[in-house]
């Protein structure tokens, strides 16, 4: 089916235009063009036509299954409901965080994460669903898995964390300690025994990165800084090939990731609280700076469309460059060349979005030129 979206404001790289979009096969085939005869027509009434927005990092697929510590929904249900949360926040590829760090519970739990990370890969749901494995650099006996899963095709995104005490997003192993006290409800001795373990792993890490960057790379597997800090951190993750670089810890940090080419990548629920959760930099100030690259949902995918909300209007950012932000950057992170942007060719993921109640919110979603979410009876074929 021909499908001719009219009466809309479209933003594209180069601007914000009044228009019409026509999708064909999948992809857009004209901009502002008469609509072909047959084709379905929709009068969007003046609303706003996006890109797809991009999730590079979503740890919510985490709470679907698992929405109360140690109270599991099978994995079915879990991946129909965060397929559904997706669409209607207006994501349209989604990259989910699915945490390989032994000796963690619930849906952290290893064995537990590779099950899921696999079905995750087998599931066809409504919007594009790929996996970014997130790896603790001391969890030795994890390697072998997240291998696996590299030369299975499964990874489409690996990151490396480092949750070791005394540097990073833990300052000492006190923050760690409370950390673990707080949401695994560890006593001091396991605390203690964890903070050992992860300690004598401390001389082991760069050859591990090495060897599952190098095993990553050839098979088109993008890679990832988390927590990046310092610029001996930064350069190690640009020398071992990773293009992205997850929410550093500090500005000076920020700015020697972009200057080595790495996409900084921020969270969402960061810009539209104002600050982030854990204290780390504000993402608001890292756009204000210039250093930002990208945003992702990181714990909250309905925070996508309000945040671009806050970069267009609070922040003053032009469309362009505030969707580049949600989508373009993304997809050239992670070496995505059919989507991210409005444009002839470009795989019809979009988004009809309109301001209600003072957030931005999506009214309708395609993704490869399929209404997956939304109302509004299409016209008669002209």
């Amino acid at each position: 089916m021909i499908r001719h979206l009219e009466n809309a404001r479209i933003v594209t790289p180069e601007g914000m235009r009044q228009g019409s979009l026509t999708i064909e096969d999948g992809s857009i085939a004209a901009l502002n063009a008469d609509a072909p005869r047959g084709a379905a027509r929709l009068d969007l009434g003046g609303d706003l036509l996006l890109p797809g927005l991009i999730d590079l990092h979503g740890d919510a697929i985490e709470k679907e299954v698992e929405p109360r510590p140690n109270a599991f929904f099978p994995l079915p249900v879990a991946l129909d409901a965060i397929d559904r949360r997706m669409a209607a926040a207006g994501v349209t590829t989604a990259f989910h965080g699915v945490s390989f760090a032994e000796g963690e519970l619930g849906v952290r739990d290893v064995a537990f994460a590779e099950t899921l990370a696999r079905a995750l890969h087998g599931f066809s749901g409504v919007v594009d669903h790929r996996v970014h494995v997130r790896y603790e650099l001391t969890d030795a006996g994890s390697e072998a898995r997240v291998a696996r899963l590299i030369e299975d095709g499964v990874a489409s995104l690996l990151s490396f964390m480092d949750h070791t005490p005394g540097q990073g997003q833990f300052k000492d192993a006190a923050a760690y300690g409370a950390y673990l006290s707080r949401v695994y409800a560890k006593d001091e001795g396991d605390i203690r025994d964890r903070i050992t373990a992860k300690q004598a792993e401390a001389g082991n890490l760069v050859a591990r990165v090495r060897r599952l960057a190098d095993h990553a790379r050839p098979r088109g597997v993008a890679l990832a800084g988390h927590d990046d800090e310092g610029a001996e951190r930064v350069a190690f993750m640009a020398d071992v090939g990773a293009s992205i670089s997850e929410f550093p810890l500090d500005l000076a940090t920020a700015q020697t990731a972009r200057a080595a080419g790495l996409v900084t990548l921020f969270g969402a629920p960061n810009v539209l609280r104002g600050r982030s959760q854990s204290g780390a930099l504000s993402a608001r100030e890292a756009i204000a700076a210039g250093v930002a690259g990208a945003l992702c949902s990181d714990y909250a995918p309905q925070t996508m469309l309000p945040a671009l909300g806050v970069l267009t209007g609070e922040m003053g950012l032009g469309w362009p460059q505030a969707l580049d932000l949600m989508a373009g950057a993304a997809a050239r992170a992670a070496g995505l060349t059919d989507r991210g942007e409005i444009g002839l060719g470009k795989r019809a993921d979009l988004i009809r979005a309109s301001d209600r109640g003072g957030a931005l919110s999506a009214s309708a979603v395609w993704v490869a030129g399929a209404q997956i979410y939304g109302f509004g009876a299409q016209t008669a074929a002209a």
